[in-house]
């Protein structure tokens, strides 16, 4: 690949639109496609369109499409490639950059560049005498058919995007045989590609016949699975949050912060004056949070606690409170 130097402007000429250059990366998301709108609209399309020799675009087709519509001019910078692949990956390689794909997404384009990274290997192959026992024959990394070219194949589409040589094999598997349900789910981010794989591979024991249905049962449980891991996460984080406070208002209430017993601790600990003067300003910013956290109880908690409700003397039906210092959560 190579800058020719050349550019064009939209007045001069216009692109060639290859639906293959198009369809090689997942759609912008709509908000993503309302601020680059917004942008085009306020500066102006600042960047150029990145063309082949023939003025196919090779990067920058959502920027062209909308210049078009709000007829805003428009700068191609043309590009030397040696062939169509070599342009699909360097596309690839400045989008990975500026998008944030996660590795089925890398798989998926990865499948799209598969004819013709299969013809490059053969091709390849053929002009050097064909595959004499390779390093990857000789590894025993073989998939259902033709099992050398498979290898090849899968090396170089796992190199193409970026991701293992298995993460890159597993994504074939579910592409070939996995249930539409299951694909689904990992388009929309449900589903990790080990476990789409694992449903996948379940799932072939299955009839044919029942498998599609049985693919979205099976989907489903991984999601129950996955939202009780997210909440028992939670309740975790909210453990530690609670136990974290309690374990601070233990050890501070501990403390009897006479004159002597001050005195004492400073000597005993042999504090430097500087470790004084960091101790006089750690202990200010400790009364501080303690004054935050009493404050925070007191105006905002207790207001809207429900349990306050109709609490104070005489109320025949408040509740009994636990004693000072229980709390349920820093058991």
């Amino acid at each position: 690949m190579r800058n020719t130097g050349i550019l064009y402007s939209s007045t001069e000429r216009k692109p060639v639109v290859l639906p293959e250059l198009a369809e090689l990366l997942p759609p912008l998301s709509g908000e993503q496609m309302v601020a680059l709108e917004t942008d085009l609209l306020r500066n102006g399309c600042y960047s150029p369109i990145i063309v082949n020799e023939d003025l196919a675009i090779v990067d920058g087709h959502n920027r062209q499409r909308l210049c078009e519509e709000h007829s805003l001019p428009y700068q191609m910078a043309v590009f030397a490639f040696e062939d169509l692949l070599e342009a699909k990956q360097w596309a690839l390689d400045t989008q990975k950059g500026r998008r944030n794909l996660d590795k089925w997404e890398l798989g998926k384009i990865a499948l799209k560049l598969k004819p013709e990274i299969e013809a490059k290997a053969k091709a390849n192959m053929s002009a050097g005498g064909g595959d004499q026992k390779s390093e990857d024959a000789k590894s025993g990394l073989t998939t259902l058919s033709n099992p050398i070219s498979a290898i090849n194949t899968r090396k170089d589409l796992a190199e193409s995007v970026g991701i293992g040589e298995v993460t890159m094999g597993k994504v074939m598997q579910i592409d070939e045989h996995a249930p539409a349900a299951v694909k689904e789910a990992l388009d929309k981010k449900e589903l990790s590609i080990n476990q789409g794989y694992n449903l996948t591979r379940q799932l072939q024991e299955v009839p044919e016949e029942q498998r599609e249905q049985a693919a979205i049962a099976a989907v489903e449980i991984e999601k129950a699975k996955k939202e009780i891991r997210r909440k028992d996460a939670e309740i975790d984080q909210r453990s530690r949050i609670a136990g974290l406070f309690c374990k601070a208002f233990e050890k501070a209430v501990l403390l009897e912060p006479t004159e002597e017993n001050v005195r004492i601790w400073v000597e005993c600990t042999r504090m430097t004056p500087e470790e004084m003067e960091d101790t006089v300003r750690e202990s200010e910013k400790l009364a501080e949070i303690f004054a935050k956290v009493a404050r925070i109880i007191r105006e905002q908690i207790i207001p809207s606690d429900w349990r306050g409700a109709g609490r104070g003397a005489g109320n025949a039906e408040t509740e009994e409170q636990p004693e000072k210092g229980e709390h349920d959560e820093c058991e």
